[in-house]
């Protein structure tokens, strides 16, 4: 069996009992890396010099007892909107092609201080923007379950790479579903923690006050252990939390008798795939079986999500992308009249057709005369759905729902739509608007053998609930791995 066939955290114990080394571990994912992204595209910049380097000098940290932690010699992908020192960070975008930072984001370098290895940086939709990794700068991502169909998006690349066998777990990130939904397509599990766990230092910001980053891996054990490494308090970000417990992995127990689990009418209406609902209520009864408590019960403002997030998500991310201007760093266009000329040029070579679309609609509420009318609307109706879910968590532990209406769509579909893409965001949003953490896995596969995901959604700080609930389901299926890793 390939070492990328382990969890991240069999393979650590395998490193840590000296049944491995670290340097072999990154080889195999540079040999899969090679093998593979012909066919999936998983990643942007891979660096195999970089990489056994850095192998070699973890090996040494691990001899020399400075690396104990299960994760050390670990390979890693981490996805393009996060900083790395001396490693291209594009977003995916032509306006930052040539982009080295001289920083690190602190949730890499929890990383790294654990002794992991970066195998290299994933690619993704442009500076997050869509659901499918079709609107990256440098190519789609493919989905390795069937490379017909897309992986998801944002996180798309970073999901691939961890379906495909590519690297033992990955980095994403999370403004409105972006690691939950491709996590769903590609077959893999991530977590979107709650706000403010892990720090934004050094996350290229697409919306400031929906973004969070959060791990993708195989299963629910990985997803634990690599967010007690990566979540910190940091001075660096002001929106960063000082929790007092960080001890994800001892909520790992097949137990979840009298657990409270609530199944919003609302998510099962219209536009839901009659294959996935089955899958997701299937799913429920395998923990009513566990003695959980499961009913139905209706969380409102449902409907008001989508408007509400696309026009917060839009107004911040055309206030953070006006620092690409062609001047500071990245791309500049070469031929100019003037700054301003110069500004306009570089922007409209730069980004691509749907960063350009969410930077006009941003623009276009933040404006004068339309502020009041969709902006503050918006950030009221975010407080609301808020509420929703207070009272709904009044009454239950976790929520259960679909992590997306459908399997993953076929590449081009979803770009020639974009409304109906947008509409495919509609089980993940409200997580991001009201701060919840929120977890995808596998809960089984559709008649074209593509993945279906289970979101379980968890109060503020409860990620143990919804880890205590994913790893009970868990324990009733195989872990299934898909068909490129066969071949």
């Amino acid at each position: 069996m390939s070492l990328m066939s382990l969890t991240a955290v069999a393979l650590g114990e395998k490193i840590k009992a000296k049944e491995v080394s670290a340097a072999e571990a990154a080889k195999e994912a540079l040999e899969a890396v090679s093998k593979r992204e012909e066919q999936i595209h998983s990643f942007v910049t891979v660096d195999e010099e970089r990489v056994l380097e850095r192998a070699a000098q973890v090996q040494k940290g691990i001899a020399e007892g400075k690396y104990t932690g299960i994760l050390a010699g670990v390979p890693v992908a981490v996805k393009d909107n996060l900083c790395t020192e001396g490693m291209l960070t594009t977003c995916s975008s032509k306006i930052l092609e040539n982009f080295v930072p001289t920083y690190t984001a602190e949730a890499v370098v929890n990383l790294e201080n654990a002794g992991a290895v970066i195998i290299g940086k994933t690619n993704m939709d442009e500076f997050a923007m869509g659901s499918t990794t079709e609107t990256s700068a440098f190519g789609v991502t493919r989905n390795p379950w069937n490379t017909d169909f897309v992986p998801g998006g944002s996180s798309g690349g970073s999901c691939a790479a961890v379906a495909a066998e590519e690297c033992s777990f990955a980095l994403g990130s999370d403004t409105g579903g972006s690691i939950r939904q491709p996590s769903s397509f590609c077959g893999v599990t991530g977590m979107k923690p709650t706000y403010g766990t892990v720090s934004r230092y050094g996350l290229i910001a697409y919306g400031s006050s929906l973004d969070q980053i959060g791990p993708v891996a195989k299963d629910v054990t990985d997803c634990a252990a690599v967010l007690e490494c990566i979540a910190s308090h940091d001075r660096k970000d002001s929106t960063s939390i000082q929790r007092e417990d960080y001890d994800f992995t001892s909520a790992l127990v097949d137990d979840v008798k009298g657990m409270r689990i609530g199944i919003p009418r609302d998510y099962f209406g219209e536009g839901l795939d009659g294959e996935v609902q089955e899958a997701v209520m299937a799913a429920a009864k395998e923990l009513e079986k566990k003695g959980a408590v499961v009913e139905e019960f209706d969380l409102s403002l449902t409907e008001y999500a989508i408007p509400a997030y696309y026009v917060i998500a839009c107004a911040e991310a055309s206030s953070n992308l006006a620092r690409f201007d062609g001047v500071k760093y990245g791309y500049r266009t070469k031929e100019y009249n003037g700054l301003h000329n110069m500004y306009k040029k570089t922007r409209s070579e730069g980004f691509g057709a749907e960063v350009k679309r969410r930077i006009m609609l941003g623009s276009f509420v933040l404006s004068s005369g339309y502020y009041d009318a969709y902006y503050l609307k918006a950030l009221r109706t975010k407080a609301l759905i808020k509420q929703a879910f207070d009272q709904a968590f009044s009454k239950y532990d976790i929520i259960l729902g679909p992590a997306a209406p459908t399997t993953a769509p076929r590449l081009g579909e979803s770009l020639s739509d974009p409304i109906k893409m947008y509409l495919g965001d509609i089980y993940t949003i409200s997580v991001n608007l009201a701060g919840l953490p929120g977890i995808s896995l596998p809960c089984g596969v559709d008649s074209k053998g593509l993945p279906v995901g289970l979101q379980l959604i968890g109060n503020c700080f409860e990620e143990k609930k919804l880890f205590r609930a994913a790893y009970a389901y868990e324990q009733t299926r195989e872990y299934r791995h898909c068909p490129v890793t066969e071949r």
